[in-house]
């Protein structure tokens, strides 16, 4: 199976008064920059099978623009993408196929745990997710540390091939 990884966009700092964490959604200038790195995306891989995402504002919200960008799935809800081990999260997902694709929007550090889990590395540093940043892993569901990282993309780099 593949698994595209995504952190949010930029969203409204943590902190904002009047807005609660999970509430806070993306700026316009992340809601702007994450369309052209979503076109990035398309331009690298066709559609996932599925999108899920971490039921927060701002992932919701950038999980819908991906859709929009691949004409693809709608997303769907997964709640431990809102800070779920990264176990939880890989037995969340359930037997996927071999030829399956889904695409996960989430937080940080939770997105770079899952990334060294499935690497089998014992410490995420060194593998954290920019805003709008993604990695593709292709993975078995039998031996998840047994992965394989076919690329790790910081934004700019997506809105650069969105642009081309």
């Amino acid at each position: 199976m593949r698994l595209i990884l995504i952190r949010h966009a930029i969203a409204a700092e943590r902190g904002t008064p009047g807005l609660a964490d999970g509430d806070r959604p993306l700026t316009a200038r992340g809601r702007r920059r994450f369309r052209t790195a979503a076109s990035g995306l398309v331009r690298l891989l066709p559609p996932p099978d599925r999108i899920l995402t971490s039921p927060l504002v701002r992932a919701a919200q950038t999980a819908r623009l991906l859709a929009r960008a691949w004409d693809g799935p709608q997303p769907t809800p997964f709640v431990p993408l809102a800070g779920g081990a990264p176990a939880e999260v890989l037995d969340g997902l359930g037997r996927a196929g071999r030829d399956t694709c889904l695409a996960l929007v989430g937080h940080e550090p939770h997105l770079s745990l899952l990334l060294a889990h499935l690497l089998g590395l014992p410490d995420p540093g060194g593998v954290g997710f920019r805003k709008g940043g993604a990695a593709l892993i292709e993975t078995s569901a039998a031996r998840p540390q047994e992965s394989r990282l076919i690329w790790f993309l910081p934004p700019g780099i997506l809105r650069r091939i969105g642009r081309a």
